[in-house]
């Protein structure tokens, strides 16, 4: 049997902690040693569900320091990330948690300091860059194959009665979900955000409390254009949740639905003199297979980046801009002006 090389504890036993606990204990280099939530018989009852013999706490140091432990999951809630993996990386722990990296960018901006401080891994579960047509998609751009894109394009409607928290948030859809499709917008371009102005508002129709729809436009590294149009509240013809996509580039255009395979159209080889529009070629896509995708996907990378000793894809570091890219959205929309993401990062 392979040895263990990773001792787990888990903090927070809410649902996303059985996605994270079922990919653990398939491993054969790693064993969880504890399970942590404020709540006592939530994590009790979480250890008795996956057959886990393990401690049960109520605090994240006390458990760290009684099981061992070197990595932590830390799948709290939002409000937690910054307590939790800052005392986490402090008492000698990699940690792997879920997104967002933290609440303030001043705090995302302490956890990256605290990571390179103290050389410990830091990563966030960004699961959708672990789709194989999302990769597929960004290949093709790589590739050159429709040209230097321009303008990216992101229309994300859906209509999901939730019920609890998320009906009574100030700004739902941008807080609780536009981060994936911004961090998707930077994989599949590899360009990194400039500014952001934002115009967020509550539909007619909203059960929402807050603004539970919101239209951005990014300026990238790239100098192309990203412009983000979503709804939370969108009754009918509903995108997928991997958000419906369009890129315009020098050669031709890439269409992703977020459902099917991403394809493209570039202009056909040949002379085109007279014609008022060119005539193009369609080019298909075929994504890659691989062992594991999404959340277990993201996973893998991040305990490939452990075993390799590098900074995950997903690292503190380079999260931290899909995290600018939503606060300084609600600051714009709150200002009602462009706002430069350097104002929200660190040099």
């Amino acid at each position: 049997m392979e040895q263990i090389k990773y001792r787990v504890v888990v903090a927070g036993c809410g649902g996303m902690a059985n996605t994270w606990i079922d990919y653990a204990k398939k491993r054969q280099d790693t064993e969880i040693v504890g399970l942590v939530d404020i709540q006592f018989e939530f994590a009790s009852a979480m250890a008795e569900r996956h057959s886990l013999n393990c401690g049960i706490f109520t605090d994240v140091e006390k458990a760290i320091a009684e099981s061992g432990a070197n990595l932590v999951f830390d799948v709290t809630i939002p409000a937690s990330h910054f307590d939790i993996s800052s005392a986490a990386m402090r008492l000698g722990c990699d940690v792997l948690g879920e997104k967002p990296l933290a609440e303030t960018m001043e705090q995302c901006n302490e956890l990256v300091a605290l990571s390179d401080q103290l050389q410990k891994s830091h990563a966030i579960m960004q699961n959708r860059r672990y789709d194989p047509r999302i990769r597929a998609l960004r290949e093709m751009i790589e590739q050159g194959t429709i040209g230097k894109p321009g303008y990216i394009g992101a229309d994300f409607f859906l209509a999901p009665h939730f019920g609890g928290f998320r009906d009574a948030m100030d700004s739902p859809l941008l807080l609780d979900m536009a981060i994936h499709t911004f961090d998707q917008a930077r994989f599949i371009i590899g360009a990194d955000p400039v500014t952001v102005y934002c115009q967020e508002f509550n539909p007619a129709g909203s059960w929402y409390a807050g603004n539970a729809a919101a239209i951005c436009i990014f300026e990238m590294s790239d100098g192309s254009v990203f412009c983000y149009r979503g709804s939370w509240c969108a009754e009918g013809a509903p995108t997928s949740w991997e958000a419906a996509w369009r890129i315009t580039a020098e050669k031709g255009t890439a269409i992703w639905d977020g459902h099917s395979n991403p394809y493209a159209e570039v202009v056909a080889e040949g002379d085109h003199s007279g014609q008022f529009y060119r005539s193009h070629d369609r080019v298909e896509t075929e994504p890659k297979t691989f062992a594991n995708t999404f959340h277990h996907g993201c996973l893998d990378e991040m305990f490939l980046s452990l075993a390799e000793g590098r900074p995950a894809e997903t690292n503190s570091r380079d999260n931290r801009l899909s995290m600018a890219m939503v606060l300084a959205a609600l600051e714009s929309a709150k200002q009602g002006r462009k706002v430069t993401i350097a104002e929200y990062i660190e040099g």
